[in-house]
């Protein structure tokens, strides 16, 4: 049977060349704990700091500046709760928008038991937070204005430069989760005007476990592990040598193949997006259609179940998602859907096709060739779609 993966944005294959850099990190040859001195570690430091520069350079930041963590999950949680933590005696209101990735929704619910205010701003039909909505949530007592760079479901990129300047105009911290967007688009932290910023290597063809998070020099921010004093004292725990030499490389040759990755990738998109408005009746494509990071096409079948329509699709050897990876399991249509003002009977139709390096144009006719066959099954077992 083929196989087409087209899930790269819940996880990404590590690519040899990575793997080729991790390698010595995992035996005998490079073992050593960067915070020792002799020999050992002194290697360890070096590869480490070479890893460091690498991320720094893909987002145009000093490597100072670049914090490992476990990936974006705990990334995003340092990056608010740090803040909030730093700033409390300053203020206690949070702006963040109500599609934002569970790494932050759950963290900004925690801090909301901990007696912080966040408001969740809405979001227009394409999936677009509005500056003037930002502008207006602002108070006396905002201390941290957070929005994430791409949607992870729906692949919208956000305003991210216009906010990052209002932000910077009232002395408000602000924070992007790019765990979506670095890589895949260009990503530079002054052009954007943010002060803290998380990636993931995984979403790169980097190892799973690893990720950063940005913080401009001059960012108050209080850890949450606690410990030894690596990553400048920001974030305790040994570094995770083999995950971070192997985000360093894989930022690298993202950065490398970038220009010719972005149109190619945007061409297989768009043949997809074509052929199955043109070959199914009822469907239509979440997300605006310009502002849109070039891997992402989410599509609603209306009278169609997405799960059934998820295990069709993986018979075929075809692997998609109905939304994030980390809710894959819920019966819950998107919460991203519903804050665009999709029906929940639509939302619950959705499928998400994310694309990578590895796809090819003879993949994307493969999906084209079986969908129209997979959707017209499952409707005829519709009763909603026969008594249309």
């Amino acid at each position: 049977m083929r196989r087409v993966y087209l899930d790269h944005s819940a996880t990404t294959p590590v690519r040899p060349e990575v793997l080729e850099a991790m390698l010595p990190f995992l035996k005998e040859e490079a073992f050593g704990n960067p915070s020792t001195i002799y020999s050992y570690g002194r290697e360890a430091k070096k590869a480490l700091d070479e890893a460091r520069e690498k991320v720094a350079g893909l987002i145009g930041a000093r490597p100072e500046e670049i914090v490992f963590t476990s990936g974006g999950t705990e990334a995003d949680n340092l990056a608010l709760i740090g803040t909030a933590m730093a700033n409390e005696k300053k203020g206690r209101h949070i702006i963040t928008s109500s599609i934002e990735h569970h790494a932050v929704l759950h963290t900004a619910q925690y801090l909301i038991r901990r007696g912080f205010k966040v408001t969740f701003l809405p979001v227009t039909p394409e999936g677009l937070v509005r500056v003037e909505d930002v502008e207006e949530a602002i108070t006396d007592e905002t201390i941290l204005i957070s929005v994430m760079h791409v949607n992870n479901e729906v692949g919208t990129i956000q305003p991210i430069k216009e906010i990052g300047h209002l932000a910077r105009e009232r002395g408000i911290v602000f924070h992007t989760d790019a765990v979506q967007s670095v890589g895949k688009i260009p990503v530079n932290v002054d052009e954007l005007n943010v002060d803290l910023l998380s990636a993931s290597a995984h979403k790169i063809y980097g190892p799973k476990g690893v990720g950063c998070l940005y913080i401009r020099k001059g960012t108050k921010i209080t850890p949450i592990l606690h410990g030894g004093g690596q990553e400048r004292k920001r974030r305790a725990g040994t570094e995770n040598m083999p995950g971070i030499v192997g985000f360093g490389r894989a930022a690298e040759l993202a950065g490398q193949e970038l220009p010719q990755e972005m149109p190619r990738l945007k061409a297989l998109r768009d043949r997809l997006i074509k052929g199955i408005l043109e070959r199914i009746e009822d469907v239509q494509v979440n997300g605006d259609l310009e502002k849109r990071v070039a891997t992402n096409a989410n599509f609603s079948f209306r009278y169609v179940e997405g799960e059934s329509l998820l295990l069709s699709l993986d018979m075929k050897g075809i692997c998609a998602s109905s939304g994030s990876a980390c809710t894959s399991g819920s019966l819950d249509p998107s919460h991203v859907l519903l804050a665009m003002g999709i029906p929940h009977e639509v939302a619950h139709g959705s499928v998400r096709m994310t694309l990578g390096r590895g796809n090819t144009e003879a993949d994307i006719d493969y999906v084209l060739e079986v969908m129209p066959e997979i959707v017209a099954r499952l409707r005829a077992m519709s009763p909603l779609y026969n008594k249309k």
